[in-house]
C-alpha cells in the first residue's frame, strides 16, 4: 500500500503536469490570435513571457478601441418626439423630407415639446433626438419628467428642489408632516403659481391662436361675438357686479366642458375652463 509520502509526491506532479497543460493551450491560443508560426521548437521562456504581455497588452488595446468606436456609432435615442396633429397657418415645409405639407388642416404633426413640424408619415423615420424649447412646456405639473428636466437643463424638476428646501427649512418639526392633507384651495393655488411664473404671457396668446385656428368658421364666429360682449359686461363691473373672474366661473363649464367627458373628468376640468374663457375675455381684441 503507497504511503503518504508517495500519495503527495504523485499530487503534486499531477498538478505541475496540468498547468503545464494549460499554459501551453493558451500560449497556443494567443499564436493562432496573432497569426505566428514558431515552428516545431517553441522559444525559451525567458523570450515567451515578454512576447506574451506585449501580446496581451496589443489585444487589449484593440478590443478597447473596437468597443469605443462601436459605441461612438450606437445612437444616443434619449427622447422620443411627442408629435401632435396640427393645422399649420401659411406654407410649410416638413423638417424631415423637406417637401411641401399640403392641405387646408392638419396638414402634418408638430411635436410638442421641440416644435419639430414633420409630415405624419415621416414621423416615423424621425430620429428619436427630441431637445424640449421653453417655448412649447405649457406647464409644470402633469408634464413628462424627462421633457421637464431636458427643457430647463436641470438634473430635476426645479419645483422638487424649492419644495424640498422649504420643508426642511421650517415644517421638519411639524406634526402629522406628508399625512395631514392641505386645504385643496391652496395646494391649486400653489401649482398654478408655478405654471404661471413659467409660462410667458405672448406664448400662452400664441398657443390660444393656435387653438382657435382650428376652430370651424361658425364656431370661431360665434365664440368671438360672445367674448366681445362679456368683455362689455365687465366694463360695466361697477354697476352689475360681475368681473372676468365670475363670467369664467359660469361660462367655463358650459362652452370648454368636452362632449362624451365622465362627470370626475369633467369636475377636474373645471379650473382648466375657467382660466380659458377669462383669458379668453381679457384679450378678445387681439385673439380674434
Amino acid at each position: 500500500m503507497p504511503s503518504r509520502e508517495s500519495y503527495e509526491v504523485h499530487k503534486e506532479e499531477k498538478s505541475l503536469v496540468q498547468k503545464a497543460k494549460r499554459e501551453a493551450n493558451q500560449e497556443d491560443i494567443l499564436v493562432a490570435a496573432l497569426g505566428m508560426r514558431m515552428g516545431p521548437q517553441k522559444p525559451p521562456a525567458t523570450f515567451w513571457q515578454p512576447l506574451k504581455l506585449f501580446a496581451y497588452s496589443q489585444l487589449t488595446s484593440l478590443v478597447r478601441r473596437a468597443t469605443l468606436k462601436e459605441s461612438d456609432r450606437t445612437p444616443k435615442s434619449e427622447k422620443v418626439h411627442n408629435f401632435k396633429v396640427h393645422t399649420f397657418r401659411g406654407p410649410h415645409w416638413c423638417e424631415h423630407c423637406a417637401s411641401f405639407m399640403w392641405g387646408l388642416m392638419a396638414q402634418g404633426v408638430k411635436c410638442a415639446d421641440c416644435g419639430l413640424n414633420v409630415h405624419k408619415q415621416c414621423s416615423s423615420l424621425v430620429p428619436n433626438d427630441c431637445k424640449p424649447d421653453l417655448r412649447h412646456i405649457r406647464k409644470v405639473y402633469s408634464c413628462d419628467l424627462t421633457t421637464l428636466v431636458k427643457a430647463y437643463n436641470t438634473a430635476r424638476p426645479m419645483v422638487v428642489d424649492m419644495c424640498i428646501r422649504e420643508i426642511e427649512s421650517r415644517g421638519l418639526k411639524s406634526e402629522g408632516l406628508y399625512r395631514i392633507s392641505g386645504f385643496s384651495d391652496s395646494v391649486e393655488e400653489v401649482k398654478m403659481a408655478f405654471d404661471k411664473e413659467l409660462t410667458h404671457p405672448e406664448k400662452k396668446l400664441e398657443a390660444f391662436r393656435e387653438a382657435l385656428a382650428l376652430l370651424p368658421p361658425s364656431h370661431c364666429e360665434t365664440l368671438k361675438y360672445l367674448m366681445a360682449h362679456l368683455k362689455r359686461v365687465t366694463q360695466n363691473e361697477k354697476f352689475n357686479l360681475m368681473n372676468v373672474e365670475n363670467l369664467g366661473i359660469i361660462f367655463g363649464p358650459t362652452l370648454m366642458r368636452a362632449p362624451n367627458l365622465d362627470a370626475i373628468t369633467a369636475l377636474n376640468d373645471i379650473r382648466y375652463q375657467r382660466q380659458v374663457v377669462e383669458v379668453l375675455i381679457k384679450n378678445e381684441d387681439i385673439l380674434f
